[in-house]
């Protein structure tokens, strides 16, 4: 065993013990997210909305990555991307996806599925305009998920675009906007000793919601 596994292995879980029960939650899980984002911003106030996306190409080659949420709307989960990414390219072509938010000094964890769809125009250029100067060059000048010759080529054009356009206003390029995804499994997971986690399950059927529970 190589000493990387022994110290792994070494890793200890140790848990507060906090509960979670059927009777706890509410009967909407956005109703329950919202409760437990709450306590995550406490918490983590730089990095609440901090999620995992999964995605899949169409042929079921999986990948993942830390995305930030940046919308509950109409009970669907809200993120902006390049359309040319990677994410945005497999989200173009498997309009499923996963999402998993992890709270660890909360010992919280929930996992979201379901459908992908875009958000409006509209909307994109809402929160487009709301960014940060140089969030909104960096949109227009890389090129996602891209092979490029360095970081210096990329601050190059970065600082190039910000003095081309002065004090005029950045309009949201045509490869970047919004995704929202719309669950059909919403599951939250409280951390409890000897690994007998709860594990409520909210899924959507026959337009309501119903909740279950799982063995941990």
């Amino acid at each position: 065993m190589s000493n990387l596994s022994k110290e792994i292995l070494d890793i200890q879980y140790n848990s507060e013990d906090k509960n979670l029960s059927e009777s706890d939650v509410a009967d909407n899980p956005f109703v329950q997210f919202e409760k437990w984002f709450a306590e995550a911003i406490k918490k983590h106030p730089k990095d609440a909305n901090a999620f995992v996306l999964s995605t899949a190409t169409k042929d079921a080659k999986p990948s993942a990555r830390v995305v930030l949420l940046k919308g509950v709307e109409n009970e669907s989960f809200v993120f902006y991307t390049n359309y040319d990414s990677r994410k945005g390219k497999e989200l173009l072509e498997n309009s499923f996806a996963a999402m998993t938010f992890f709270w660890s000094s909360l010992e919280k964890q929930i996992r979201v599925e379901g459908k992908v769809q875009k958000v409006s125009a509209s909307e994109s250029d809402e929160y487009f305009k709301i960014r940060p100067l140089g969030s909104k060059a960096g949109a227009w000048v890389s090129p996602q998920s891209s092979v490029i010759s360095g970081r210096s080529e990329l601050e190059q054009k970065h600082h190039d675009f910000i003095m081309e356009h002065g004090n005029n206003e950045i309009t949201r390029p045509p490869f970047w906007g919004g995704f929202c995804i719309i669950p059909t499994r919403i599951e939250f997971w409280q951390g409890r000793s000897s690994r007998l986690h709860d594990r409520i399950l909210y899924t959507f059927e026959k337009n309501k919601w119903k909740i279950e529970r799982l063995a941990p």
